[in-house]
Formats: structure tokens, sequence, C-alpha cells
């Protein structure tokens, strides 16, 4: 053999290897993710990327697939076709009793004995359904009552003092007096039902087995108590009925002066300073008002992790809601992130609780409540929530249902609000603002209550309860 032929011999030897070289590699490259278990996150939660990276890297055999989804109506689409649904799912506390009751979380029970003394009573209280646990608490939203301290002190109002409803009823006609709503209502179903469980109600009930539900709205004393008292504010024009809450009319209310507080879940802070910016240094937080004075408080708003029970993975799948929620580290990148913490250690640190700022979008850090610790205000609200207080398993249903069963209460309020304010104007002889005369709207036609709302309320949830097939009392 020449030595040509040798050499080129040799090159397609050469050649040869190098080719089974990097065939090799790249299975072992290629092959890496298969290795890996593979789960899949639907979550809003604004840190989740963050949390996902710090979970692989802590836990490299797992990979995490986020869809960045909220609302409901895409989990019930894969729940029923049967396929593309998520292993670990971010759900509301007020949605989670619906997925429990009808199967569709796997039960955690066996897996977080000891964690009940970790987290919030009001947040662990949420996750339970007939003693059993479906899921851990991401966040936290116990209620706080949120003012602009400006406008209370231009109507003559320490808001600190008010601790009881009639308390509250007084410092209204006060701000009433200097043309400013104490606060807008124009039919909201998580402000309802979080100002229910505050004055002690319990409308609502499910056995154990999932299959029996009591509804007694009209019966309930908490619910009347609460009911009653805010139509005498209504009824006295007190609170602004044609605002929705988290409208753009609604922020530049808040943002202008002419609403000067809100009721809401310690998850507020950062939302004002993102949508009302201009009057950061004015606003502060105090505990909320209570029908008689007591300490106690409610939940509204915040969420949870469960598992999906269609899950492959549920090893894999409850590693990751334990990282989020019950690791030091997860828990951090999330309330750095701006979320309210649902655990005890967190709410009772000095950094969270001495904290003044509140962290912008952009990263600035802005003393929006005029350099108050308000963490150690929401931390005590945390502390002092109640437990008892049931969602409905049909729940999701029942926030879109109340609006409509209530609005003819609040339109009616909100015509009547026109009617009187034009009339005032008239008489004192004023004009509209292009100087012609004022018309009178029509006058609103027979009072309509909320308790007939709550009524027509009621109505439709017995309805959709038995159709749902569902056991109501």
């Amino acid at each position: 053999m020449t030595i040509s032929a040798r050499l080129r011999r040799l090159r397609l030897r050469i050649s040869a290897l190098l080719t089974i070289c990097a065939m090799t590699l790249a299975v072992a490259s290629c092959g890496q993710p298969d290795t890996r278990t593979v789960i899949t996150v639907w979550s809003w939660e604004p840190s989740m990327t963050t949390l996902i990276a710090d979970f692989e890297k802590a836990n490299p055999d797992v990979r995490v697939k986020l869809n960045n989804i909220s609302g409901y109506d895409h989990l019930n689409s894969a729940i029923q076709d049967g396929y593309g649904t998520p292993d670990v799912v971010q759900l509301e506390y007020y949605a989670l009793p619906q997925y429990a009751v009808s199967g569709q979380l796997m039960d955690l029970t066996g897996r977080v004995g000891s964690y009940s003394s970790f987290f919030t009573p009001g947040t662990w209280a949420s996750v339970q359904l007939a003693q059993r646990t479906y899921a851990l608490p991401m966040d936290s939203g116990p209620m706080a009552f949120f003012y602009n301290d400006d406008a209370f002190r231009q109507a003559g109002v320490d808001a600190t003092k008010i601790t009881t409803w009639d308390d509250y009823y007084e410092a209204a006609k006060k701000l009433k007096n200097i043309g400013v709503y104490i606060a807008a209502d124009a039919g909201d179903a998580s402000f309802y039902n979080a100002m229910i469980w505050l004055a002690g109600g319990r409308p609502f009930h499910t056995s154990s087995d999932g299959k029996t539900v009591t509804v007694d709205l009209k019966g309930d004393a908490g619910t009347r108590t609460f009911t009653e008292f805010w139509q005498r504010m209504i009824d006295e024009g007190l609170v602004n009925t044609h605002l929705k809450v988290w409208s753009e009319d609604w922020k530049r209310a808040l943002g202008g002066g002419s609403v000067a507080s809100v009721f809401a879940g310690a998850w507020m802070p950062s939302l004002l300073l993102a949508d009302v910016p201009g009057t950061s240094g004015l606003w502060r937080v105090t505990r909320m008002p209570t029908q008689d004075g007591t300490v106690t408080n409610a939940e509204n708003g915040g969420s949870a992790l469960g598992v999906l029970h269609t899950t492959r993975k549920p090893e894999a799948a409850f590693r990751f809601v334990d990282y989020v929620c019950h690791n030091k580290s997860g828990i951090k990148t999330r309330v750095d992130g701006g979320a309210f913490p649902a655990d005890n250690v967190t709410l009772n640190s000095g950094e969270f609780l001495n904290k003044t700022t509140v962290t912008s979008e952009h990263h600035a850090e802005v003393e929006y409540f005029g350099g108050q610790r308000f963490n150690e205000v929401l931390s005590e609200a945390a502390e002092s929530v109640s437990v008892g207080y049931q969602y409905l398993p049909f729940e999701v249903y029942a926030r879109s249902d109340f609006r409509s069963a209530t609005a003819d209460a609040y339109t009616w309020s909100a015509a009547k609000q026109a009617y009187d304010r034009a009339k005032a104007r008239k008489d004192a002889g004023l004009t509209n603002d292009d100087g012609g005369p004022i018309t009178l709207p029509d006058r609103p036609g027979k009072k309509i209550t909320l308790m007939s709302g709550i009524a027509a309320w009621q109505r439709d949830l017995k309805e959709y309860g038995v159709n749902q097939g569902f056991t109501i009392k």
C-alpha cells in the first residue's frame, strides 16, 4: 500500500472516530434533559421565574416549565378536556375549595403534618377542607385600613382612633363635609365576603364529604350586621357607589383625594404605589375597625400552590410547592418581590417589621407611607385573623354572580346620589360648568336595598348548587 493510500485510510479512520465522538457528546448533551423530571407550573406570581431558577439549582434532577396564567377558565377547560393540565397550580384561597371538593387537588395531609404552626392561622385554615390539607399558603391578605392621612386631617379626623364602625361612620360624615367620600363600592364580592367574615358571619358551610352545602346569607347574623351598616353608609351618601374598585376612574379618585381610603388586603402597598404614585407620602395604614371595636380580622385575597391529582410526578411537584411556600429562600424571594408573607417567621422578623419603603417596579425604594413602619400594622393584622369562615365549593361562580344579583341596589344608590347632588346645586342657585341652568336627572324610583340583592344572590346560589349536584340547605 502506498504512503498516500495509507494517509487517506488514516484520515478516514480519524474522521470516523471524530464523528463517533461528536455523536456521543451530542447524545449525552441532548439526553441530559430527558433524564430530568419535568413538571409544569401555572402561576401568575411575579417572582416565579426567579423561584424556578433557584429551585432547579437546588434540585438538578427536576426541570420546571412555567405557564404565566391567571383566572380559572383555562384550568377548567384543561380539566374537562383531560389533557394539558399542569402539575402545580396557583389558586386563590376562595377558589381552592371548589377544586378540592371536586377531587382535582392532591391531598397533601400526609406530607405536611408539622406545618400548621409555620403558617398564620388564617392562611392555614384557608387550605384546609374537612381537616385535610390541599395546598400550601403562598401569600396572605389580612385586611387593613389604608387611608389618605392628608384628607383625613383636613376633615379633622385622626384615623388611628377609628376602632369601631360607629367611629368610621362619624369620620365619613366629616369627610363628606369637605366633599370627600371615605370609600367607594359599586358591588365587589371580594370586599363583601371579607366584611362578612370580619363581622363574624359564617353564611356558607360544606359537609366533610363535600356533598352538602349550606347557604344562609339571609339568616346569618354577621351578614345581616354588615349589610345593614353598609346600607346606612350608602343611604347617607357616604360611599361612592358609581366607582368600581380598580377602574381607572377609581384610581383617579384616590389620586385626586375625592376618595380617601380603602379596606384591602395586605398586598395593597405595592398596588397603591403602582396605581396612585402621585400621593406618595400621604398614605398611612391602621387596623380594621370592627362592629364593636373587638380586635379581630379577616382575609381578603391571597393564594396557595396545590398539586393536581392528575400529575404523574407527585414527588417532584410537591418538592417544588414546598420550596416556594415553606423554604426560607423561596419565601424571601417572594417577599423581596412584594408578596405579603404567610409564614410566622417572616412576619415577625426585624427586617420585615422595620421596613418603611415600598419597592417600585423600577426597584426604587419609596416611602409611600411617610416613613411609617407599615409592616408592623400588617403583621398584627395577620395574627388577628379569625378562623372558621368557609368559602363555597363553587365560589368562583358565586363571585361572578354577586354583582348581577346586587347590581340594582348599587345602581339605585348611584342614581339617588346623582339626583341629590344636582338638586343641592340647583337649590343653591348654582349653574352647570357651561353656565347654563342645572337640569335634574330622573328621580330614582322605589328604593332597592342591599338585603334584597343578597336574597337574590342566595336564590341564585342555591339553584346553581342543586344544578351542580350538591345537596343544598
